[in-house]
């Protein structure tokens, strides 16, 4: 069985690494060997909350993505990778700061589970679930062309007032990514009836399993999407 599991970086930092491990090989298979927001500092950040994903049987870590909460000491990595191509990105997230706002991020699967939804749908899904956890109104994302109809279906819009209408060239100038916000993770109101009945059957039951579909191909598993322990961020400090 495979499990989604959630903790805050700082506390278990022998699955960071493992986590590190993976997204560095699945990076290195599409030929990305430096991303100006992948560096190993977010494990020693409070405000970062990780959803790991493990084969039970054997401990292997198949998958991951974090959850970054915003405040003016912690930015966020999609800043770093944005903002110098356009200032204005700061200005954006700026602006939600003070209400509560995060980034959906360094998301990643192994081949393993490749064609199982596991990258694209549950980890993204399980994501969005918890933020309301972390106290979060808000969230954005950088999402590869394949996962923003994905992400849309989250109730994520394009933030046209950045890029080129949204859209950068990252993180090379083969491959665009787009810029989107999720405006109110608690109420999803523009999300679609499956992902919204799905994520508030979530949050009613953090601790669950599941038999998921994915293309006609199922998958079982586990959620344990609450924190043993969390200590409330204050957005402004």
């Amino acid at each position: 069985m495979i499990k989604l599991r959630l903790y805050r970086a700082i506390d278990d930092p022998d699955s960071c690494h493992k986590f590190i491990i993976g997204h560095t090989h699945v990076l290195e298979n599409i030929g990305v060997t430096k991303l100006s927001s992948a560096n190993n500092e977010w494990m020693f950040n409070p405000n970062v909350y990780v959803i790991i994903v493990e084969d039970m049987d054997d401990g292997r870590v198949l998958g991951g993505a974090r959850v970054h909460i915003a405040t003016k000491d912690h930015r966020l990595p999609i800043e770093s990778a944005t903002n110098y191509l356009d200032p204005k990105v700061v200005d954006v997230i700026n602006s939600h700061i003070p209400e509560g706002t995060g980034e959906i991020c360094g998301l990643w699967n192994s081949r393993e589970v490749a064609g199982l939804g596991i990258g694209a749908v549950f980890l993204t899904r399980a994501a969005v679930t918890i933020s309301t956890q972390l106290g979060l109104k808000s969230l954005f994302a950088l999402c590869a062309p394949y996962t923003v109809s994905l992400a849309q279906n989250l109730g994520y819009e394009i933030e046209t007032a950045v890029g080129n209408n949204g859209t950068f060239y990252y993180p090379k100038l083969d491959l665009v990514a787009t810029f989107m916000i999720l405006n109110d993770v608690a109420t999803l109101s523009g999300a679609s009836t499956e992902e919204f009945d799905a994520i508030m059957q979530l949050r009613a039951n953090p601790i669950t399993e599941r038999i998921e579909n994915y293309r006609k191909r199922e998958v079982k598993l586990q959620y344990h999407l609450v924190l043993e322990k969390f200590e409330s961020i204050d957005s402004a400090s």
